[in-house]
């Protein structure tokens, strides 16, 4: 498995929330691209970025940030965050994303969805964000009557094969995942996905690791690494990553 250091962009800044609260907010760096410098001296292979700004508002507002990573560190970069149309998904490749984060939008246009899997592949993944195993939308501010389990079933069936997984109950609470809620995911996922929520210790990845599921690719951990709870390479050697 791979790790993602995550870097969450809010008013400019570096910050983490808990539980996808915009009200707790903690702060941990006043520019997005030292943070992405510090994970990458660190030895990070890959990073998570969000654009939290977009995805409450319905439309990015942190590309120039992703441009700056891109262009200083060259570092590969997942990124999403209000990416809700063909050409705000064409504008954050263009900005250097290697691979796009689609959200609410993939629950609400359906011919969106059609059109950027038909368009982009395997560059897509979609952010399945849940609260008590219902789908949570619009920047984690709404929580839909969809379980998580038939959604990710329906998005397979129109090509999806990338997914994000988050428990946005544990986001950010450092109390360990829910290693059944992931195993009953793996079980239903038949491409891979990433997962995401409550990672505060070591244990945790081991753990994650020890499940075996060869379809759970990585895991992407924010407040734990900014916190110090672990570093970057004592993480990869949880996950096994190669």
């Amino acid at each position: 498995m791979i790790l993602y250091p995550a870097i969450d962009i809010s008013d400019g800044k570096a910050v983490r929330l808990r539980q996808g609260s915009f009200d707790d907010v903690t702060v941990y760096g006043d520019d997005p691209l030292e943070a992405a410098r510090s994970w990458m001296d660190a030895g990070a292979r890959f990073l998570h970025v969000v654009d939290l700004d977009g995805a409450r508002h319905g439309s990015p507002r942190s590309l120039h940030h992703l441009e700056r990573i891109k262009r200083e560190l060259g570092i590969p970069v997942q990124y999403g965050g209000g990416l809700r149309s063909l050409p705000a998904v064409r504008d954050a490749l263009r900005a250097g994303a290697d691979r796009v984060i689609i959200g609410t939008a993939a629950y609400t246009d359906v011919d969106f969805l059609d059109d950027v899997v038909a368009a982009f592949g395997d560059r897509v993944l979609v952010a399945v964000d849940t609260r008590g195993g219902l789908i949570a939308t619009a920047g984690w501010t709404h929580t839909t009557q969809m379980p998580a389990e038939a959604v990710i079933g329906r998005l397979q069936d129109r090509g999806v094969k990338q997914f994000i997984y988050t428990n946005v109950d544990r986001d950010g609470m450092l109390e360990g995942p829910d290693l059944e809620e992931i195993k009953r995911i793996a079980a239903v996922v038949r491409g891979r996905f990433l997962y995401s929520g409550g990672i505060g210790q070591l244990a945790d990845l081991e753990a994650l690791a020890e499940l075996r599921q060869v379809n759970l690719a990585g895991v992407i951990s924010g407040k734990a690494l900014y916190e110090g709870r672990f570093t970057v390479a004592e993480a990869q050697a949880a996950l096994h990553e190669r």
